[in-house]
């Protein structure tokens, strides 16, 4: 025969005390005496009572639910912000209702009358990039809404993305502090956002040190390896002497580097080479063969989660965006082989 359940109401009946003082001690809320307080705490204890999470959300008029938008999902990015995020949320016995639009405008329109018809707690709309521009949804909830790894077109939205321009300013002064002076950058176009952040945060270090990217402006098309290579050549083609590159990705660095090689060119000796994206990480193989910016896209995630609920619990909602710090990690290519 299976062990009878312990509900809220045996707690109650051995601290002598009503259910709804019970329920309003456990959940830390409610004025009751020190003495009362720890009675109630102690027959909670003794019979291991463990709340049922859903009903207390119930019981505050709440479902316990939070909708999660991404606009890719497939996305190889989108991956470790959503990761982050329903991990927090789970932490907090938050259920989560996760849809995908596929970056279908009208998909999106329909998948957030769904999220109000299921009367959502609160909305994370998880973009695929953070040079994305997403068009605000948020007037049409009533409950918080936050965006995550891309950012709403409506400045009074709170958005979470990772922080290009210190990313570029930790390749800029890893690169100095291994004595090279004569700088270049491979990124995509400056009219994205995620690659003008990247290219001024290089830039902003160069100039506190007097000096300036190798070519003037950099060398700028899309994020594709068939551009890392190009640009590869360009530079080489230019004449201009350079004893380093930071690429404004990982797979626009990976090309680069072939280039270079096959010109002769040592690595890191002759050149050392920055990446972006910690894509070896991501896909679990750390084999710190590229130096490269780690832009915590988990942390992206985790972070704007736990903002909504804490917006959802009448914490702070500040309009605005927060950024979140990467790291660099080194590799091969700037400092040689490493200890394993």
């Amino acid at each position: 025969m299976s062990k009878k359940a312990i509900s809220l109401k045996d707690v109650a009946a051995i601290a002598g005390v009503s259910v709804s003082t019970a329920s309003k001690v456990l959940r830390g809320q409610g004025k009751a005496s020190d003495a009362t307080r720890e009675r109630i705490m102690e027959a909670a204890a003794r019979l291991d009572y463990e709340p049922n999470a859903l009903g207390q959300f119930l019981a505050q008029g709440r479902s316990a639910t939070i909708g999660v938008l991404t606009l890719n999902a497939p996305g190889a990015f989108t991956m470790p912000v959503l990761t982050g995020a329903t991990t927090a949320l789970g932490a907090r016995d938050l259920s989560v209702l996760v849809a995908d639009s596929r970056l279908d405008r009208a998909l999106i329109a329909a998948t957030v009358r769904k999220f109000r018809a299921r009367k959502v707690d609160g909305l994370l709309v998880v973009g695929d990039g953070s040079g994305t521009a997403m068009r605000s949804v948020t007037d049409g909830f009533t409950v918080p809404v936050v965006y995550a790894y891309g950012l709403s077109d409506d400045p009074a939205d709170v958005s979470f993305l990772h922080n290009g321009f210190v990313a570029g300013e930790l390749a800029g002064r890893h690169l100095l502090s291994l004595g090279r002076r004569r700088i270049a950058h491979f990124s995509a176009s400056l009219d994205d956002q995620s690659a003008r952040e990247r290219a001024d945060g290089l830039r902003s270090v160069l100039a506190a040190e007097g000096l300036d990217l190798v070519g003037g402006r950099g060398f700028h098309g899309d994020w594709s390896r068939a551009w890392g290579r190009r640009a590869a050549e360009d530079l080489l083609a230019s004449g201009e002497p350079f004893d380093a590159v930071f690429c404004g990705n990982d797979t626009i660095a990976v090309a680069a580097s072939e280039v270079f090689r096959q010109a002769g060119l040592r690595i890191p000796d002759d050149v050392a080479i920055v990446g972006f994206d910690n894509l070896a990480g991501l896909m679990d193989q750390h084999d710190r063969a590229l130096t490269t910016i780690d832009p915590l896209l988990s942390e992206v995630g985790t972070r704007a989660a736990e903002y909504l609920a804490e917006a959802i619990d009448g914490g702070e909602f500040t309009p605005g965006v927060h950024r979140v710090d990467g790291v660099l990690i080194e590799g091969d290519s700037t400092v040689g082989p490493l200890p394993r």
